[in-house]
Formats: C-alpha cells, sequence, structure tokens
C-alpha cells in the first residue's frame, strides 16, 4: 500500500517511514507533482493537520495523511503551541526558536512541557484524527545534536537524555509523533 504524507519535512518523512511495516510505503508530496506551500492558517493543531490532508484530498485526489505539531509550554500559557514552526518569525529557524524559547524561560522554575502532535488521515472517503501526546521539561540549555526543531531543549519524562541524545529508535517509542503514528499504523493494519 502506498499513501501520500502530506510534508515537505525529510525528517518526518524519515521518522515516520521508519515505523510503518514494509507493507506500507510514503509518497512525498514531489512525487505527486505538488510543490506549492500547504496553508497552515487554522487556529489549532487539530486544525492545521485536517486542512493539510484536505488540501492534498480536494486538489490531487489522494488518500493520505497529515500532520501538525506543537510544544505547549506551561509558564508560557501553552505558547508556542499551533506557532511552534514560526514562533521567532516567519524565517521559521529550529535555532532562533529554541533561542526564543530559553530567553523566555531564562529565569522561570517551571519547566513543564508536552508536545502534541495530531495526524489527520483521508482514506477511502473517511475521516480520521490520532493523537500523540509526550509531556517532559525544557531543558536550561541545548543537549545532543540528533532530532531536529526543539528536540535538544526538550527532554521527555522518566529519561535524562533529551530527544536529541535519544535513538530514532527510542525517540519513535516515546514521542508524540511516535505515538500518533502507532495508532495511524494499527488503524491501516485493520483496513488493507
Amino acid at each position: 500500500m502506498k499513501i501520500v504524507f502530506a510534508t515537505n519535512n525529510e525528517n518526518k518523512i524519515k521518522e515516520i517511514q521508519s515505523m510503518l511495516p514494509n507493507n506500507i510505503t510514503i509518497v512525498s508530496l514531489e512525487s505527486i507533482g505538488c510543490f506549492e506551500e500547504i496553508p497552515e492558517t487554522a487556529a489549532s493543531i487539530e486544525g492545521n493537520a485536517i486542512m493539510k490532508a484536505n488540501y492534498i484530498t480536494e486538489n490531487y485526489g489522494y488518500d493520505c495523511f497529515a500532520d501538525d505539531t506543537g510544544l505547549e509550554i506551561e509558564a508560557l500559557n501553552n505558547e508556542p503551541g499551533v506557532f511552534s514552526a514560526r514562533y521567532a518569525g516567519e524565517q521559521r529557524s529550529s535555532e532562533d526558536n529554541i533561542n526564543k524559547v530559553l530567553h523566555l524561560l531564562n529565569n522561570e522554575n517551571n519547566r513543564n512541557a508536552q508536545f502534541k502532535t495530531v495526524i489527520c488521515l483521508n482514506f477511502k472517503g473517511k475521516q480520521q484524527l490520532f493523537t500523540g501526546i509526550a509531556k517532559g521539561n525544557i531543558t536550561t540549555v541545548k543537549i545532543g545534536t540528533g532530532g531536529f526543531g526543539y528536540d535538544p531543549i526538550f527532554q521527555p519524562k522518566g529519561h535524562q537524555e533529551t530527544f536529541a541524545e535519544l535513538s530514532i529508535q527510542t525517540k519513535n517509542q516515546i514521542s508524540h509523533r511516535g505515538k500518533a503514528t502507532q495508532l495511524l499504523i494499527n488503524f491501516l493494519s485493520t483496513t488493507i
């Protein structure tokens, strides 16, 4: 089975493809001739995932799935949330986003945070949502070189390492995206 993943983020594609069984293959946006920027203007993480999946289904006619992820930090009123990718500006720089978070939390003791991923699947004319949450806290400095996005400053609950220090296999078992993807896999496995 082949299914379109509505993202241009190569890191996300690798992460999710590594979790999928051999009988499910991700097709990239590039492969279907989609080179435009898909709108992400919804007010919620769920809304953005739905918007991206619907864009591909409506404009290209494919069954597909799309995800949206946000980092929600307790002391920042759950910011950056839906604005996680652009928190420090439209340049979408992970480095700038991380620096902004560390600056805003500089004198803050409450460093509780969670990552939330919502995957929207448009499949055989029906829509399904799968949600994964990883709780943890924000470190005071960047640690680790793996992963992407906010991974160097997010320490998942029950671990001494940040997401950026964990192997992709370990991260996939405990991460927000890993949990949402497992729900997606479970659903697809019962329908193929």
